[in-house]
């Protein structure tokens, strides 16, 4: 096991990579269009919470997009930073079996990883499914090397799972999986610290796009779904949004 320098490896990674986090945020942002999201939404639930702006309705479904997708792209930069130093520790490589993300070796044992963000990650066939690709990497790996002692680990980037064994594989989260990977019990928290490189300047820039995505969505729902007088015309967003097609 190679020795894992935070200053010169994490915290290097994390500045020269961040920005990717933070520029796909507000990509998705700017390229989101208003009616993509509406026809998402609950439309009674809007009329049942009393809201009777378009800056309200607005609002609701952007804020609510915005926590749903920055969990998505955060998970998968997460992701991409835990590969990172798995590489740079255990020497590990992307795996060629499908759905597999890395594989690596400790001791006698080959390690399969499959990562996700948190702990709540699947339902039941998710897992299930989970279950059969480590079957069948298994089964694969031991085709060239029958003796090889492969371990299946769903590992979960933050959260905590205090019955790690599932039986079928090895389930780690939070500071148990980051310890795993780096053999350093601390890194769960030492990566906090570089990972606010320059955000005031970068959620600076988003708020900005925050602003234009509302401004625009208001005005498309007025000119699409509010009456002359200035209310909205609830018939017409639940049409849009749950009517049968002619």
């Amino acid at each position: 096991m190679k020795r894992l320098d935070l200053i010169t490896n994490v915290t290097e990674y994390v500045e020269n990579n961040i920005e990717v986090f933070h520029k796909k945020r507000i990509e998705r942002l700017d390229e989101l269009p208003l009616k993509t999201v509406l026809k998402k939404k609950n439309p009674y639930l809007f009329k049942a919470k009393h809201l009777l702006t378009a800056g309200e309705i607005v609002k609701s479904i952007t804020d609510a997009f915005i926590s749903s997708n920055e969990e998505t792209i955060f998970g998968d930069w997460l992701e991409g930073l835990a590969i990172f130093i798995n590489q740079r520790v255990y020497n590990s490589w992307k795996s060629g079996i499908q759905n597999i993300d890395l594989e690596f070796d400790k001791g006698d044992i080959r390690y399969i990883v499959n990562i996700k963000s948190g702990p709540n990650w699947g339902n039941s066939s998710q897992i299930s499914k989970m279950k059969s690709d480590f079957k069948a990497a298994m089964r694969k790996l031991r085709t060239s090397n029958s003796n090889l002692m492969v371990m299946p680990i769903n590992g979960c980037c933050y959260g905590m799972d205090n019955n790690s064994d599932k039986g079928d594989y090895h389930k780690y989260c939070g500071q148990a999986f980051w310890k795993f990977i780096s053999g350093n019990d601390k890194l769960y928290t030492e990566i906090v610290e570089p990972l606010g490189h320059k955000s005031k300047e970068r959620n600076d820039d988003f708020v900005i796009s925050y602003s234009k995505t509302l401004n625009r969505f208001t005005k498309e729902f007025i000119h699409d779904f509010c009456r002359e007088d200035g209310g909205i015309d609830w018939v017409r967003l639940v049409r849009f949004n749950s009517g049968t097609k002619r």
